[in-house]
């Protein structure tokens, strides 16, 4: 690996990001054990209900979140889930539901539970953990020589591999390159499935299901990492496909839940977010190449936030590039969904995004700092303190991405790595070098080094005549009034009550606007939440014409193609990043005076 991950401990979030996490303990992730029976009463805890994905899930996130914020209640908690996981492997090796010992099943919960052990066994420095870990691998590498991985897990079979390279990072085990082999032998081959991207099918299969996709990503950096083998750029190969075919304003590509095309009122899954941001954070480790921490970027501070709620008590399942609604469609454009897959609420379409979801942030900051030898890679410079080397802190105090200047400053002499972004103008107020995407410089023992990634808001193109606004890291979108309509009620033995309850939300304001100028002012303003719809702490100033823009046939609160006829004079609108908007339209056309 190019970089290698920090110990978790040696992370302290500080500022907006530290806000953030607290926000996400006191909503929904933090509080998941105590309001949703998929977790408080899973099979996994000995209980009735689901024991597969998302009690596994639901700890992937949940346990960096507790270690980071360094609450004593949440790593309580935590111990006590992971250790009865523990309590469910068999002297065989394999990870077995209370009540199902015997029984294998679908290979992928052993996946997601030997990775959710090493991120418990990084945060915790529970050395015990190693060798459940080496048992429960040794048990697939059994398993696998006579039956071979189906469904999730054979489109999943790279996920194995993180345990596989986290192990192989402790102890020497020769048979996990050999393991590694027959995984992928048995595994989906994503080189091969891109052919079947071409076109959004508006049927449910595998090899375009965006969070396999997603995943998959990552797939042959990390197996490249483990054999030693040469990779090829099955990564940057898979996203050119998706991003010509599917790709979305915001960096990512859409899925309700299968590929889906590039209209923007196409949905694109949670799930999806997180994963990808997942892949990315392994694929800058691993290759060392900055565009990754861009793409990383793109998605942490605008797909993400914008299909959680504010508070984060709520989320979508499906999110919109042009969403003028979030309510129960009674004919819906998602090709795969159900109607309920954009409304805000505790479990809307599917519940894996509910377990899954949390993981997006705390993983954001794990791999926010880094190490090349001796020196310190900041992949992105969020507000933190971190530990490195005897005796020395970094502390980077920023407000990025939503303020251009950050500074750092260390305790002893640190050599640093910091990523420019491509959109960035850097400067720093110490000597330095720009090579590849990477600033380098020396930080002086106790002196703040001042740094500045400058932009300017820029129009860019995109498919079908339309256009969207971006400043930096950020997209911009236009805010649109709605009228909220909880919905409180009980199924399937689940509450959804206040303030996890469902939220319709019908549009009120107007959004039929295009693009009329090419001069944007950048306002800033103070904030609190960094995505916090009512006062977000940028907003941008833009010349927009109101158009005469119908909704789609039969569909009253789906946004058809952008109209560019005008009807009425020029207005001032102010734009919103797209994470701070439940409601928004951003891609829009463009009208000449």
């Amino acid at each position: 690996m190019k970089f290698s991950f920090l110990s978790p401990a040696a992370i302290r979030p500080e500022g907006w990001f530290l806000r953030q996490l607290q926000a996400q303990a006191g909503g929904l992730n933090g509080n998941l054990d105590k309001v949703w029976k998929d977790v408080y009463d899973s099979k996994w805890l000995g209980g009735s209900s689901e024991g597969w994905e998302r009690l596994p899930y639901f700890l992937d996130g949940y346990i960096p979140l507790a270690y980071l914020l360094g609450d004593e209640d949440k790593i309580a908690r935590a111990k006590k889930y992971v250790g009865a996981l523990l309590s469910c492997q068999a002297a065989d090796g394999c990870f077995y539901p209370k009540g199902e010992e015997g029984q294998a099943g679908d290979l992928w919960a052993q996946f997601l539970i030997l990775k959710v052990l090493t991120v418990y066994a990084d945060c915790s420095g529970d050395e015990s953990v190693e060798e459940s870990v080496a048992r429960g691998l040794a048990f697939l590498r059994d398993h696998t020589r006579s039956c071979t991985p189906s469904m999730w897990a054979a489109a999943r079979w790279f996920e194995c591999i993180v345990p596989m390279l986290w192990l192989a990072h402790r102890r020497k085990e020769d048979w996990l390159v050999r393991f590694a082999e027959r995984l992928k032998t048995y595994g989906f081959d994503y080189g091969q499935a891109m052919e079947l991207w071409d076109e959004p099918r508006g049927e449910w299969t595998l090899e375009t299901h965006v969070v396999n996709i997603a995943m998959a990503l990552k797939s042959e950096a990390v197996y490249c990492e483990l054999t030693g083998k040469k990779r090829s750029g099955l990564a940057e190969r898979m996203l050119q496909k998706l991003t010509e075919r599917h790709g979305t304003a915001y960096g990512h590509f859409t899925g309700d839940e299968c590929l889906s095309g590039t209209d923007p009122v196409q949905g694109s899954e949670l799930c999806g977010v997180v994963e990808a941001m997942y892949s990315y954070e392994w694929l800058a480790a691993v290759t060392g190449e900055a565009k990754w921490g861009d793409r990383l970027e793109s998605l942490a501070f605008n797909a993400l936030p914008a299909a959680v709620s504010a508070d984060m008590w709520t989320h979508q399942y499906d999110q919109q590039v042009n969403q003028i609604a979030c309510v129960r469609f009674e004919k819906q454009p998602f090709r795969t969904n159900d109607p309920d897959a954009n409304i805000f609420g505790l479990e809307p379409n599917f519940g894996c995004c509910t377990a899954n979801f949390g993981q997006g942030f705390p993983k954001l900051m794990l791999s926010a700092y880094l190490r090349k030898k001796d020196a310190l890679v900041v992949l992105s410079p969020l507000p933190a303190s971190v530990r490195f080397g005897e005796g020395n802190t970094v502390r980077v105090d920023s407000e990025y991405p939503f303020r251009a200047a950050f500074s750092l400053r260390a305790e002893k002499k640190t050599d640093i790595l910091l990523r420019v972004p491509a959109w960035a103008k850097p400067a720093c107020s110490v000597p330095h070098t720009v090579k590849e995407g990477w600033l380098s410089f020396a930080a002086p023992a106790g002196q703040e080094v001042k740094i500045s990634f400058r932009a300017e808001p820029v129009l860019e193109k995109r498919s079908e005549g339309r256009y969207c606004l971006r400043c930096g890291a950020l997209l911009f979108s236009v805010p649109v009034e709605g009228e909220r309509r909880m919905h409180e009620y009980e199924k399937n033995g689940v509450e959804r009550k206040f303030p996890y309850c469902d939220y319709e939300i019908f549009p009120v304001g107007e959004w039929r606007y295009a693009f009329s100028g090419k001069t944007f002012k950048v306002v800033e303003q103070s904030y609190s939440l960094p995505f916090d719809r009512e006062r977000p702490p940028v907003l941008i100033e833009a010349r927009l014409a109101p158009v005469a823009w119908e909704c789609a046939e039969g569909m009253p609160l789906v946004a058809a193609a952008p109209g560019n006829r005008r009807r009425g004079e020029d207005r001032m609108v102010c734009m919103q990043p797209y994470g701070a908007t439940y409601l928004r339209v951003t891609e829009m056309a463009q009208v000449k005076d």
